[in-house]
């Protein structure tokens, strides 16, 4: 799918049904011992795919906050990396008065006019986002295998999410449903609501083991810590260092996907 073509209201309904049509996919086409599956729950931004700018989100975030609640509060000089949606719109509005409880009330404005927003800032067709290297390689080679599902586990809302990964043409490679930003303030929260939906879909009781959960930022790996999944960090974010990446203790440091024997090799362990 061309980024132009997303400005037509039918991409927009074929990418919104991505959401449900990702549950489509039969529990039987796992066909190992439930005790050998593997979920690998995946980040985004900065783990799949970033923007060719610093800070481009603020270009669609900042106007739909701002038409939602009346200001954007701080949210310009904010660092966010590694929190969720809903996070990140409260903390930004924190100083003029607004509570997570004001943002949650408001959230389905708020994922409406997001939507609006980062319509017109990536449906252009100027390319906004780039794909990490080794990304496309690797998530066909564990779509391929019989051990491995995807879902994502990001601090996106859940349309802007299936949104950006339709402009890069990777949204077919997500076949289980995961947990998004516009579901909670705290992305602790998000592991188990992915795992109660794959296990309900798969018809599997899995152990919090047995997902692994792949990200940029040490919010990725705390939330596997506080479920009790594996951890696979990479060290293609743009806001920590490997050091800060491993005093948080990952099961497993990458610097990138680009060796897909690598990642194989490194998931195989977990």
């Amino acid at each position: 799918m061309k980024a132009t073509d997303l400005n037509d209201d039918s991409k927009v309904e074929a990418i919104y049904g991505t959401v449900p049509a990702v549950t489509d996919v039969p529990p039987s086409s796992f066909n190992l011992p439930p005790s050998s599956l593997r979920v690998l729950l995946w980040d985004i931004d900065g783990t799949l795919i970033r923007s060719v700018r610093i800070d481009a989100y603020k270009d669609y975030t900042i106007p739909a906050v701002e038409h939602v609640f009346g200001t954007a509060g701080r949210l310009a000089r904010m660092r966010v990396s590694g929190m969720t949606d809903l996070q990140i719109v409260a903390e930004a509005l924190r100083d003029e008065g607004f509570t997570h409880e004001h943002v949650s009330e408001r959230v389905g404005q708020l994922r409406e006019r997001y939507m609006v927003e980062i319509r017109r800032v990536t449906g252009n067709g100027v390319r906004f986002f780039e794909v990490l290297p080794g990304v496309r390689e690797v998530l066909q080679l564990i779509k391929e295998h019989p051990r491995y599902g995807s879902a994502l586990l990001t601090g996106n809302i859940e349309p802007a999410a299936y949104w950006n990964m339709g402009l890069v043409g990777l949204a077919d490679y997500f076949t289980l449903l995961g947990a998004f930003g516009d579901e909670s303030h705290n992305r602790n929260d998000l592991p188990a609501l992915a795992a109660e939906r794959i296990c309900k879909h798969l018809k599997v009781d899995l152990a919090p083991e047995q997902f692994i959960i792949i990200g940029d930022t040490p919010n990725d790996i705390a939330c596997a810590h506080h479920f009790g999944a594996r951890s696979v960090a990479v060290g293609t974010g743009r806001s920590y260092s490997e050091e800060e990446i491993l005093a948080c203790k990952p099961d497993a440091l990458l610097p990138d996907l680009s060796d897909p024997n690598l990642v194989m090799k490194t998931l195989g362990h977990l």
